[in-house]
């Protein structure tokens, strides 16, 4: 009995979050300064409100998700222009951090996939609460932007 209860013990102190932390994402500076794609010139440029490139590189932002540049109507149309000019002004505040570190997870499209984010100014918070984006996630609600 005792061999069982000390078996328990160890288990449980072993289980425990303080020997094994859960993971964090890598997180990497970001000190680029982006333009509109489709502009004259090359360069780093976002291309809609969640997806930024990089030369050959494609990025999708994630924890929301802006309205469609070819959306459905006409109002979620020029929400997505609305959404575009707002992610280039977080952009162009200075630098800011993304997590996925060298080898970022990917979406079915080949988009690197990274959380960005400024001191505790998380980009996906601010592009939901500027009306500009939809909240992604358990228990988020669709905006109907039509």
């Amino acid at each position: 009995m005792t061999a069982l209860i000390f078996a328990l013990a160890i288990g449980w102190f072993l289980s425990k979050d303080h020997l094994f932390p859960p993971t964090i994402p890598p997180q990497s500076e970001v000190a680029i300064s982006f333009r509109p794609c489709g502009m004259l010139g090359s360069g780093p440029c976002v291309i809609d409100g969640d997806t930024v490139a990089i030369g050959q590189r494609r990025v999708r932002l994630t924890g929301y998700d802006a309205p469609e540049m070819d959306g459905e109507c006409r109002l979620e149309r020029a929400k997505a222009i609305e959404a575009k000019a707002e992610l280039l002004r977080w952009l162009a505040r200075g630098r800011f951090t993304w997590t996925g570190g060298e080898d970022p997870p990917r979406d079915r499209w080949g988009r690197e996939l990274r959380e960005a984010r400024r001191g505790d100014d998380l980009l996906a918070e601010h592009m939901v609460s500027s009306g500009l984006a939809e909240e992604m996630g358990w228990g988020a609600e669709r905006v109907e932007w039509c």
